[in-house]
């Protein structure tokens, strides 16, 4: 597939979606984001709903936030590089902490909006310093003159849902891009898109028809990796090994106790049947 012919605006409209699931958790500043999203109309969430899918998702989607975290938050590194961030603001944040440089980016149209949001969420100046920056991941040039803005010293480089929208010619490209700016600056790459393939039964209870509709768009499934050990594979091919994986931190995940209800004893044991579907890795250089 050649990158430059490729509409990447069509990806953004699930990151408004995750927004209005998010939402419902304790994740920093979602439930504001998604009131703001919605405005001048309430943002209401029905807690008492019994959709299992939903409550599935929500929990697989709080997971993943809250692994990035647990991964950055032991690493001395202060310069922060966010790709393909959406309606996240885990920059926002991060910079109520003195000493931290932190870059959030994603494709034109998400950044303009989440500038608007930023403006509207920020209570007070930040501590360190924040710049929301529009970043097509796989565009090297801008991608180099936006780490060329962080002070001397090494940098992390993080992304939450990025890697499942990209064939393998573009994950080894955007690994390329990764591994010359490690190299330069030392650092690290925490990525929680460690997906891999399941039969189509199994992913059932996660989406409801739109997901659905959208997963078949993108061709998700196809793009994810055939195992764990498949991954670990790839990434030693290009270039990295990985330093740590995150827990599972089931204390941190409020859409728990919605789903264990939700469900019937038979649908709780296919979960615990299905095993892991992502995990979440930091990774470095290998030399």
């Amino acid at each position: 597939m050649e990158t430059a012919h490729r509409d990447y605006s069509t990806i953004s409209p699930t990151a408004k979606s995750l927004l209005l699931l998010k939402g419902v958790t304790a994740i920093p500043y979602a439930k504001e984001a998604a009131a703001l999203m919605l405005a001048p109309h309430p943002y209401l969430v029905d807690k008492e709903s019994r959709d299992l899918s939903f409550w599935a998702r929500l929990v697989h989607f709080e997971d993943r936030y809250w692994s990035i975290n647990q991964l950055l938050e032991e690493l001395p590194e202060r310069n922060i590089l966010e790709l393909s961030s959406g309606f996240s603001f885990r920059g926002l944040e991060t910079v109520k902490q003195p000493g931290y440089h932190y870059i959030d980016t994603d494709l034109p149209d998400v950044i303009a909006i989440k500038k608007t949001f930023v403006a509207a969420l920020e209570k007070q100046p930040p501590a360190g310093v924040l710049e929301l920056l529009p970043l097509n991941a796989l565009d090297e040039e801008l991608f180099m003159e936006w780490v060329s803005r962080f002070p001397e010293g090494p940098l992390v480089i993080v992304n939450e849902g990025l890697l499942m929208y990209l064939d393998d010619t573009e994950k080894e490209k955007l690994c390329g891009i990764i591994r010359r700016v490690l190299q330069q600056r030392g650092g690290y790459w925490i990525t929680a898109d460690i997906y891999v393939k399941r039969d189509a039964a199994t992913n059932e209870i996660k989406r409801d028809e739109q997901w659905k509709a959208f997963y078949a768009q993108h061709q998700i499934h196809e793009k994810m990796f055939d195992s764990f050990e498949a991954a670990e594979i790839f990434f030693r091919k290009m270039g990295f090994v990985a330093d740590k994986m995150a827990v599972r931190d089931h204390t941190r995940l409020t859409g728990l106790p919605h789903l264990v209800e939700s469900a019937t004893e038979e649908q709780l044991q296919k979960m615990r049947q299905m095993g892991r579907i992502r995990a979440t890795w930091r990774l470095k250089p290998a030399d």
